[in-house]
C-alpha cells in the first residue's frame, strides 16, 4: 500500500457548531454541509491543499459507517499538525483559534527540537498543533 492520505476526517457532536468554528472562526472556506438528503449523509469538507481534505462528520455517522460503537473522545488519541512559516506565525493562529472558540491546553513556547509551538482544542476537544519549525522553511501564506 502506498502511503497516501488524501481526507483526513474528524468526528463532531454538532455539524453546525464545527462548521461554524473552522468557517467563521478560522476562515477556511467550504461549500458548508452537504449531503443531508442521506440518512448518517451529512458532512462539510474543506480543501486543505492539493490533495488533501479535512472532512467534518457526525460522531454517530462516523461510527454508523465504519461499523463502530460511537465511543468517549479523547484528545490523546490523536494530533493535527498545522505548520506555518514564522515564529509569529504560531501566536497569531493560535490567538484566532481561541477567539474562535477554542481551548489552549498549551500556549505557544520554545520546543526542544529548536522550534516554537503551542496547541489548541476545537469546539468537539480535537487537538491541533501550530508549529514553526525552521528547518522546515515554509512561505507565509
Amino acid at each position: 500500500m502506498k502511503p497516501r492520505v488524501s481526507v483526513i476526517t474528524l468526528g463532531v457532536d454538532s455539524l453546525e457548531r464545527a462548521l461554524a468554528f473552522y468557517r467563521d472562526g478560522l476562515g477556511w472556506p467550504t461549500q458548508g454541509i452537504v449531503g443531508r438528503e442521506f440518512e448518517h449523509g451529512a458532512v462539510v469538507f474543506f480543501d486543505l491543499q492539493p490533495g488533501l481534505k479535512l472532512a467534518l462528520f457526525p460522531r454517530p455517522s462516523l461510527a454508523h459507517d465504519a461499523g463502530v460503537a460511537v465511543a468517549p473522545p479523547s484528545a490523546s488519541e490523536g494530533l493535527l499538525s498545522h505548520n506555518v512559516g514564522a515564529r509569529e506565525a504560531v501566536d497569531r493562529a493560535l490567538a484566532q483559534a481561541q477567539a474562535a472558540g477554542a481551548r489552549i491546553p498549551q500556549p505557544a513556547r520554545d520546543t526542544f527540537w529548536g522550534g516554537y509551538a503551542g496547541y489548541f482544542q476545537d469546539p468537539d476537544g480535537h487537538l491541533w498543533e501550530v508549529a514553526w519549525n525552521p528547518k522546515w522553511p515554509l512561505a507565509e501564506d
